[in-house]
């Protein structure tokens, strides 16, 4: 359901029809998050940051390529597809795209999860893997953990790909993981004949 209000708000921002394929979660240790993502995102990749708290704290990520950020501001502008270095308009395409799928994303655990964060405001950056994760470990206390969401965007018949990633503390994912399996009690237990 998520997914489609999402799909719904990038098409009302940008006047294309926008397609979110079903998504697929991982979860890394963060000193894994670099690595996995060079496998996938070689290169300097383009982020939009924002952190949340409440009951669960973190930093929420979108994660592309450079050249699926470009793409992906060509496509929901013009509609072309572009490689060029990402210039202050393409800057804000993609920090409002970020904004609205990571609102989107955690808006949706915090409504099924019943957990109410707050957001801070997103910003862009341009960096290579290693050095956005180890900007993280640098501003972390303890283990940290990364939840890892691939999803592809499909834009007037071509598609990019992106990962939402989500970093927590150990007591975040602990909460993450208790609020998980309460809902998860909860649905099955609507299920069930009374």
């Amino acid at each position: 359901m998520s997914r489609c209000r999402t799909a719904a708000a990038l098409s009302d921002l940008t006047g294309q029809r926008v397609l979110l394929e079903a998504p697929e979660v991982g979860v890394l240790q963060l000193e894994e998050l670099a690595d996995a993502l060079t496998r996938y995102v070689p290169g300097q990749v383009t982020s939009v940051h924002q952190n949340f708290s409440g009951p669960i704290v973190g930093d929420a990520f979108l994660i592309l390529s450079h050249s699926g950020a470009a793409a992906l501001t060509g496509l929901l502008t013009d509609g072309s597809v572009r490689v060029e270095p990402l210039d202050e308009s393409s800057r804000e395409v993609l920090t409002e795209v970020g904004n609205i799928l990571l609102n989107a994303c955690l808006g949706m655990f915090g409504n099924l999860l019943g957990v109410r964060v707050t957001f801070s405001v997103p910003r862009l950056v341009v960096e290579s893997a290693h050095d956005l994760v180890g900007s993280l470990a640098r501003g972390g206390e303890g283990p940290r953990h990364a939840l890892v969401v691939s999803m592809a965007f499909r834009v007037r018949n071509s598609a990019v790909t992106g990962y939402l990633a989500l970093v927590l503390g150990v007591a975040s994912l602990e909460e993450l993981i208790e609020r998980v399996e309460s809902w998860e009690e909860r649905e099955l237990r609507k299920g069930r004949p009374s």
